[in-house]
């Protein structure tokens, strides 16, 4: 199973994104291979930035993209925050430096750990990096 950061999903259904091919192959390659893994973390930034103007593609409506949503609901497993994610996020904190918005990126691995996932599909590479030693990154 590989975890999809929310910059993947992003730019794989925005027909002007950068990346967007690239999005598209990976997510492809990957599902060939096995079972595709997310978070409610990540399908809620989709929702914040897809409902947002970007450089490169109008804002999509709120249906559009909790229709976006639903369709990576069915698609894609989804890995649940709770108690055991909370406990790896307060492990993380004690092993590595990070704060302010890159609480959200270690939230991600917390929850890829709590649920046993260790290969995470990611164009923000950079803002893992610090995590190498206990995830697989792959950028697209």
């Amino acid at each position: 199973m590989s975890f999809i950061d929310t910059n993947v999903l992003v730019y794989s259904t925005a027909a002007g994104a950068p990346f967007r091919a690239q999005a598209r192959t990976a997510l492809a390659r990957l599902a060939a291979t096995g079972p595709i893994a997310v978070s409610r973390q990540v399908l809620r930034e989709y929702l914040a930035v897809t409902t947002r103007p970007q450089a490169w593609a109008n804002a999509l409506t709120l249906a559009e993209a909790t229709a976006d949503i639903d369709t990576f609901s069915r698609r894609f497993t989804i890995l649940e925050d709770g108690p055991p994610v909370w406990d790896q996020l307060m492990a993380l904190s004690r092993r590595f430096s990070f704060g302010g918005r890159q609480v959200h990126d270690a939230n991600i691995v917390a929850t890829m750990l709590a649920h046993g996932e260790t290969r995470l599909l990611t164009f923000n590479d950079v803002d893992f990096r610090r995590f190498n030693s206990l995830i697989e990154i792959i950028v697209p």
